[in-house]
């Protein structure tokens, strides 16, 4: 019955923890935007989430943290390692090698929250569902 459970909020785990990583990576840009030479980063979230899934799904339900020595413990919870970063062409380049447009970051900050929020919301109404389902009349 713990398994049912687990698998059947895999999905919005693994979407809300995307959404948290990605979140860091734009505020990061929007905080170095007058750093000389940084690089605009993104990640292309429909691939990280179809990935993560994935490994979810075939580590039995959690994701399964990357060992890179035979002495690292096995363990279970999110792991950012395999994230694959991106990063962005910008439309104008300026001349300090500065690749982040404030425009493009702050909307695309703006849009992940709305999103990270409605993944919430929606993941909050299913465990409400679940409780209303479990309890006695």
């Amino acid at each position: 019955m713990i398994d049912q459970l687990e698998a059947a909020f895999n999905f919005h785990q693994q979407a809300l923890g995307l959404r948290h990583e990605r979140q860091k990576v734009l505020a990061s840009n929007i905080a170095n935007a007058d750093t000389p030479g940084y690089k605009a980063r993104d990640m292309d979230f429909g691939r990280e989430l179809e990935r993560a899934v994935k490994q979810g799904q075939a580590a039995g339900g959690g994701l399964s943290l990357s060992r890179t020595a035979e002495g690292h413990l096995p363990g279970q919870g999110p792991a950012s390692v395999g994230r694959d970063l991106l990063y962005r062409v910008p439309d104008q380049p300026s001349l300090d090698g500065n690749t982040v447009d404030m425009d493009r970051e702050r909307t695309a900050f703006a849009d992940n929250s709305v999103r990270y929020r409605t993944a919430l919301t929606i993941l909050n109404s299913r465990i409400q569902g679940l409780k209303k389902a479990m309890q006695p009349e």
